[in-house]
């Protein structure tokens, strides 16, 4: 141990910092990120990841923000103004930003190893590898979290489906109203498949394994796992509806064509029978 991190562990234990993530789009253009931010701070990459650093904090704490590219950044030690100032240059490049960004505090010290404790996470070392691993499961939880109200929402709009389905027997909606509805259904489930590998084992992790226990210990405390396979069922239940939907409008089609044939066979009769009449 070096006696920078000595004096942190001495000097911090009980003194605590803000640690803060948010979520606000679906990705961002991570190396057009970087360079906007290298104009006034130390930039460093990893991967799809930026660390922009902002300094030092009155005790001495590396304060910065990782940026990752799926949408979401995770601040340590940030004023409010320098965590608006980090918000504000991200805005100008989300790509598929969301209406209310998803935000998750917790609060940090340092300390002799490692921990999570209720809301508050121990670091066993001021290194900004350390905040990395633990970057990693906060940033996955607030994406989750945008996952989880993006389903929670769809499902709850479409609740009424199986109650009609159930009560009548049949969807009351017309064809387009269906059609909307299953591309509705479609268009999230979809936005959330095509990013669900953010949820998984980050690789960094691959060549950095003594640090993936630390991100296996924040992972832990946020339920992720539990969670990811919580969002997996509900994903299943849109897709059974989805399904519903498909079914009904199939069904309608085919009674609409039973109908116009029934018509024709009328008015083949009825032709019949004005031609043998006169």
């Amino acid at each position: 141990m070096d006696l920078k991190e000595l004096f942190f562990q001495m000097n911090q234990r009980t003194r605590e910092s803000r640690c803060v993530s948010f979520a606000t789009a679906t990705s961002y253009p991570i190396k057009e990120v970087a360079r906007v931010f290298r104009a006034n701070h130390q930039v460093s990459f990893f991967r799809d990841i930026i660390y922009v650093g902002h300094g030092e904090d009155e005790q001495g704490s590396e304060t910065g923000a990782f940026v990752f590219g799926y949408g979401t950044v995770v601040m340590w030690g940030l004023s409010s103004e320098e965590e608006k100032e980090v918000l504000s240059t991200l805005k100008m490049y989300e790509e598929g930003s969301y209406d209310v960004p998803e935000k998750e505090i917790m609060a940090y010290s340092y300390g002799n190893k490692g921990a999570v404790i209720d809301d508050r996470i121990i670091l066993p070392s001021p290194h900004f590898n350390v905040k990395l691993a633990f970057s990693h499961g906060l940033a996955q939880s607030v994406k989750l979290s945008v996952f989880e109200g993006i389903v929670k929402k769809t499902i709850d709009t479409t609740r009424s489906i199986p109650e009609q389905l159930s009560k009548y027997g049949r969807i009351p909606l017309s064809k387009k109203e269906i059609q909307r509805k299953m591309g509705e259904l479609f268009i999230e489930r979809s936005s959330i498949n095509l990013h669900f590998d953010v949820l998984d084992i980050p690789e960094y992790f691959w060549e950095h394994a003594d640090l993936e226990p630390l991100y296996a210990m924040i992972a832990t405390h946020l339920d992720l796992e539990t969670r990811v396979e919580v969002l997996n069922r509900r994903l299943d239940v849109i897709h059974d509806l989805f399904e519903v939907l498909g079914n009904e409008l199939n069904h309608q089609h085919a009674s609409r064509l039973e109908w116009i044939i029934i018509i024709l066979i009328l008015i083949e009769v009825a032709l019949s029978l004005l031609r043998d009449f006169v």
